[in-house]
């Protein structure tokens, strides 16, 4: 059968907008949206369109901006066009789809970016056009990475930092609930298995305080809460979903991509990673918009401090916990930030499920659960109380360890599980290795970063059981043959491929002491 290719430019008021055929050649470009046209397309000749052009395609009342790409080996016949993976998707298009594709406008916002890398100082009005146009997906991998550079450092004044915070919060959804207390916590990162969400969140919501926690998936680590409660249930909720989770469970534990509560984050985020950069001033933006988009009140933030986690030194940790003070007081939201040890992993498990696992062991009070992933929780959870209901700690602390031995925190994670779309149980990876120590001697460092690279290795977050089971901890004495950890896969190449990096990299991964 023949096809006819439909191309056409538009009347007078549409003059610089021409109408082409999509063709679907299933190109994956991840999250940048890309257009595809013929080198020997008339539209790119009569435009002036070459490869990297920004334009704008639209499809009746969807419209995104992307970037060109130019095919030259007849993947595309004149008259058609073809989008990325996720720029289809986002169109909703299928094959023999009219696209309009025009030029797109200049972007007054990139004025306040080229500012910014000459060092200026934003007001929040520049703030809020650039946040808007990144939601927007107005910029590219290039225009992002600009502004990220030119905030990174310290190259942001507090002032600035409430504004970018404002802008993001403002860009996206929100939600708003009745009660006068909501409570929320949120770790800075760079622990593995340090899952402490998923027991906090329980035994808070079994106290009757409103906790509608929204979490996040892994970007560079082996999971993220999002990743380990998915395990177990939907986290996939709707801001309809997430209400009426909440609403008869006092809590919930979900994704909050799904409910694009300071979207910006995400898009930033991406571009941090891809950069190896990490701005102070973009994760406090980051962690405050999402805590005043989910409507919090009262916010405990826990910043674990370690050569290999994500801050390094008590004197960063207190000039952090300086700046995070005062931006919360700019949102009107009252915090309390606590400092911990991040020398090393927080329970056994490194992956979706061998987290899940802890999580369960140490809700229902398993002997063997992991004592220091407990404790932790107990912790902020009685900071928490402290915080909400301004009682002294000795008596938040009763309260709260009470509510987890006695079982109803447990009673109550299973209840939010089944208010989520019901409760299933962790599953197990087919293959394993365990590693035996070929010393005796005392663990002296574990470096948490190469760490999780075995667990990525071995498939985690993608594969959900994969990871590795970390048994040892620093101080402690190991006897020549004794199991340090576990590798867990699901299929042999990852297992092997995990093991060889650990290998050759075995010295730096545990460091340790020879016992004299």
């Amino acid at each position: 059968m023949q096809i006819q290719h439909h191309y056409r430019e538009t009347g007078l008021n549409e003059r610089h907008q021409h109408l082409l055929t999509f063709k679907n050649l299933h190109i994956d470009t991840n999250q940048e949206l890309v257009v595809f046209m013929p080198a020997s397309c008339h539209v790119c000749k009569s435009e002036g369109f070459q490869a990297l052009t920004r334009v704008t395609v639209s499809l009746n009342d969807k419209s995104i901006i992307a970037a060109l790409n130019v095919t030259n080996d007849g993947l595309l016949a004149e008259g058609e066009i073809s989008l990325s993976e996720s720029a289809a998707k986002k169109m909703a298009v299928q094959d023999g789809d009219l696209l309009s594709v025009s030029h797109t406008g200049p972007l007054r916002s990139i004025a306040h970016v080229r500012a910014k890398l000459y060092g200026s100082v934003l007001d929040q009005q520049a703030y809020h056009e650039i946040i808007r146009d990144i939601v927007d997906e107005k910029y590219s991998n290039i225009f992002l990475s600009s502004f990220v550079s030119a905030c990174s450092g310290n190259n942001m004044s507090i002032e600035e930092i409430c504004y970018l915070t404002s802008a993001m919060i403002h860009a996206g959804n929100r939600l708003y609930w009745e009660k006068g207390v909501i409570a929320d916590k949120h770790c800075i990162g760079g622990l593995p298995g340090n899952r402490t969400t998923m027991i906090v969140v329980p035994i808070i919501a079994s106290l009757s305080i409103m906790i509608p926690k929204t979490s996040s998936k892994a970007i560079t680590s082996p999971a993220g809460t999002a990743d380990t409660m998915g395990v177990m249930t939907n986290v996939n909720l709707s801001i309809e979903e997430i209400r009426k989770v909440v609403e008869k469970e006092n809590g919930c534990i979900a994704w909050g991509g799904a409910v694009k509560l300071s979207p910006a984050d995400d898009l930033i985020i991406r571009v941090e990673k891809a950069l190896d950069i990490d701005s102070e001033g973009q994760m406090i933006a980051s962690i405050l918009s999402k805590k005043a988009a989910a409507g919090s009140t009262h916010c405990v933030i826990d910043i674990p401090i370690g050569s290999t986690a994500k801050v390094r030194s008590m004197d960063n940790a207190v000039q952090l916990a300086l700046k995070l003070k005062e931006v919360s007081e700019f949102l009107h939201i009252k915090s309390q930030i606590i400092f911990s040890d991040g020398s090393q992993p927080v329970g056994y498990g490194i992956g979706p499920a061998l987290e899940a696992r802890d999580v369960l062991d140490v809700l229902q009070n398993k002997p063997d659960a992991p004592k220091d992933l407990s404790e932790k929780s107990i912790r902020i959870a009685t900071e928490l109380v402290h915080l909400a209901w301004d009682m002294p700690k000795d008596a938040a602390q009763e309260i709260v360890t009470t509510k987890l031995k006695s079982g109803e925190a447990f009673k109550k994670f299973i209840a939010i599980c089944e208010a989520q779309g019901g409760f299933k149980e962790p599953g197990k990876a087919r293959y394993t290795k365990t590693i035996e120590a070929d010393f005796t001697g005392t663990i002296h460092e574990i470096n948490n970063r190469k760490t999780a690279q075995v667990a990525k290795l071995a498939g985690a977050p993608d594969t959900p059981e994969a990871g590795v089971d970390f048994r040892i901890q620093l101080k402690e004495k190991v006897e020549s043959g004794q199991p340090l950890f576990t590798i867990h896969a699901n299929s042999p190449g990852e297992l092997e491929y995990a093991y060889e990096y650990y290998k050759n990299n075995s010295q730096d991964v545990i460091k340790y002491l020879i016992n004299e």
